[in-house]
């Protein structure tokens, strides 16, 4: 006789019933982040990924190492040409006087006034290496595209532009003080110590009035200070002399003070009188580069009480407080003229970007000092003669960039 099989009821008795036990959740293998999904597992926060790659650092190292290398270059011809022409003061003046009054103060100017013209170059240069070894190629062909490609180099203007721009507004004008110093004692005195027929608006409706004035003593002659109420005079002040105090206290001596009610008319003198008015000496004498002796808070507030007071002088303060914004706003636009020109191969070479960077740097600079001419001449204001060259060229990089993108 053939033999039964076991049923399913003879097997459970012969290995016993036995409950399924609950699945336990797969723990992660390796360095892998991520956690398992589930209705009740709570996500682990996910490392984030770093906003700068390699890639960056890379092109951020070579585009500032290569900016860097081109001032100090460009800092070296500087100092030549500049000691063969003003020898006679190298020779005369004391070696101390020379190197930090002068150099240590005149070549950060040099590096600020330059600054947007040796970043284009270093786009240009360090770009068409990059392009003649085929690395832009590569990048482009591992799924970089060109607007991310534009990241590192528009990073790397940032710093430029935000050191620059401290530089020329804080940093520089206080050291303009020794260098324009040490230029007026050893090279050629250019300061304005002396002056005749100056008048200016202290405040609304009060006039005053120098015959002459002589910076070193700090003291004008034949003073008068004329006070009126709409076009009818009220008072008027006139002094033999008037001298400026340190502590901001003008002292006038042989003083006269005639006051006007209609017709009638009190007079009152004395010999000396201590009074404060809103005038500095420097609000009466404007010497050659005064502007790039004041910060640009300084140069902000100077400019804003001369316009209320009347002066019509006052172009060169207005031109270089642009100048110092227009100035940082080229580094971002030559920036990506540079990288737009310099990201293909071209048949001639590196020789031929370089060409091209140099004879648009060099145009743009031309064109800055040009537009400047409108605003001395009084055609345009200096807000819109030093952003002139930047709108220009804003349209050009746009042009070139999506010419280049594509």
């Amino acid at each position: 006789m053939k033999k039964r099989l076991p049923d399913i009821l003879s097997l459970k008795k012969l290995f016993g019933s036995q409950k399924s036990k609950p699945q336990q959740p797969i723990e992660p293998v390796g360095d892998d982040p991520t956690p398992p999904t589930g209705d009740n597992t709570e996500r682990k926060d996910v490392a984030k990924k770093p906003l700068l790659k390699r890639i960056d650092y890379y092109i951020i190292k070579n585009f500032l190492g290569t900016y860097i290398f081109a001032i100090l270059l460009l800092l070296a011809i500087v100092i030549m040409f500049d000691v063969n022409e003003k020898l006679d003061a190298v020779l005369t003046a004391p070696l101390k006087d020379t190197v930090f009054k002068y150099f240590m103060n005149f070549l950060p100017s040099i590096a600020a006034q330059f600054s947007p013209l040796f970043t284009f170059i270093s786009v240009i240069f360090f770009t068409s290496r990059l392009a003649d070894r085929s690395e832009i190629i590569a990048m482009l062909s591992s799924g970089i595209s060109f607007k991310r490609l534009l990241i590192p180099y528009m990073v790397s203007a940032t710093v430029i532009a935000v050191s620059s721009y401290l530089l020329s507004a804080y940093v520089i004008p206080p050291a303009s003080i020794q260098m324009i110093e040490y230029k007026n004692k050893w090279v050629k005195n250019k300061e304005v110590v002396y002056g005749n027929n100056i008048q200016l608006q202290v405040k609304d409706g009060v006039m005053a009035y120098f015959a002459s004035y002589d910076k070193p003593t700090r003291t004008g002659y034949h003073f008068s200070l004329e006070e009126y109420n709409g076009k009818t005079l009220k008072t008027r002040l006139t002094a033999e002399n008037v001298r400026y105090d340190t502590a901001g206290i003008w002292t006038v001596t042989n003083w006269q003070i005639r006051k006007f009610d209609g017709v009638k008319e009190k007079l009152k003198k004395g010999a000396s009188l201590d009074t404060l008015l809103n005038i500095e000496p420097r609000d009466i004498l404007i010497s050659k580069n005064d502007e790039q002796t004041m910060t640009s808070p300084e140069l902000k507030e100077y400019i804003e009480r001369q316009k209320a007071r009347g002066v019509a002088n006052i172009q060169n303060f207005e031109i270089e407080y642009e100048r110092r914004y227009a100035m940082t706003a080229a580094a971002f636009i030559l920036t990506i003229i540079g990288l737009s020109l310099s990201s293909r191969k071209v048949r001639g070479g590196m020789g031929m970007n370089i060409g091209i960077g140099l004879v648009l740097s060099f145009s743009y600079i031309l064109f800055m000092t040009v537009t400047s001419t409108f605003a001395v001449s009084g055609y345009t204001s200096a807000r819109v003669a030093m952003w002139i060259p930047n709108i220009l060229y804003t349209l050009i990089a746009i042009f070139l960039y999506r010419r280049a993108s594509r």
